[in-house]
């Protein structure tokens, strides 16, 4: 379980370097839009920056715990080994997936984007509602509905929810994954510039795909410490209603068969 969540913010946290490259419109509409006695208070532009990221992260829990959610119901009907297994591949295909689009060499998760774009175009105009931005509030409230910005590096994260038992943990990892985000996200708000210059370096984007590629094939081959399981749960769950099966099998053959009955009645005696 842990693993999971360290993988969880270590993808955020590289994968941010995605988000610096390819998601800076998004900076350059929240600091147009603060108010100008907010860009003369270093305090009061870092909060409106914490309340921004915080709806971010807000929405990418909720959509993490819809993700654990349809997982769980999905491998609820295999059992616990197979449900493990699954669990590896998908987590696995989806950071080798992410690993080759960060480093521009296989852009197949553009195709999983142009789906959520269909989506996107029902929130993408609340958020004129919310601009410009002239209260914190306001920047949360931006915050929530870009968390629903269609991105290959949020699918790839919700793969790694997907596979959790639970809802919680879909909820936590997410949580993690936002909070890897952070620290890039926060510095790009002071120096954007310099920060998607080396974002965008060919030598940058590769070395981090190979390493989320690397942690991916190791995930894919089940060889990653840890990841997968948080699905003893769903065998313990499976054995308890299997023994619960089974004492309701045998309270039925005792309560049909009175020779049973009688036999266990008289030996008691």
């Amino acid at each position: 379980m842990l693993a999971s969540y360290a993988i969880g913010f270590l993808l955020g946290f590289w994968g941010s370097l995605h988000c610096v490259g390819m998601c800076g419109g998004v900076v350059g509409i929240l600091q147009n839009a603060l108010p100008k006695n907010s860009k003369q208070s270093d305090r009061q532009q870092l909060l409106f920056w914490l309340a921004y990221n915080g709806g971010r992260i807000f929405s990418y829990s909720i959509a993490g715990g819809l993700a654990a959610w349809l997982g769980a119901s999905a491998l609820q009907w295999v059992s616990a080994e197979q449900a493990h297994r699954i669990g590896q591949l998908i987590s696995g295909l989806f950071l080798i997936a992410f690993g080759a689009y960060l480093a521009n060499w296989w852009v197949g998760l553009q195709k999983l984007e142009r789906v959520g774009a269909k989506f996107w175009r029902y929130i993408s105009p609340l958020t004129q509602r919310v601009i410009p931005v002239v209260r914190v509030y306001q920047a949360a409230l931006l915050g929530i509905l870009w968390g629903w910005l269609p991105c290959g590096l949020v699918y790839s994260a919700l793969a790694l929810s997907f596979t959790q038992s639970t809802v919680t943990q879909g909820v936590l990892l997410m949580l993690f994954f936002g909070f890897g985000t952070l620290p890039m996200l926060m510095i790009m708000a002071g120096m954007s510039v310099k920060v998607a210059a080396f974002a965008k370096h060919k030598v940058t984007r590769n070395i981090l795909g190979m390493v989320i590629i690397a942690i991916g094939v190791l995930t894919f081959l089940g060889l990653m410490p840890g990841h997968g399981n948080h699905h003893d749960h769903h065998g313990h769950k499976q054995n308890v209603n299997q023994q619960s099966k089974n004492t309701a099998l045998v309270i039925e053959v005792q309560q049909f068969n009175p020779n049973a009955n009688h036999q266990n009645h008289s030996s008691h005696h």
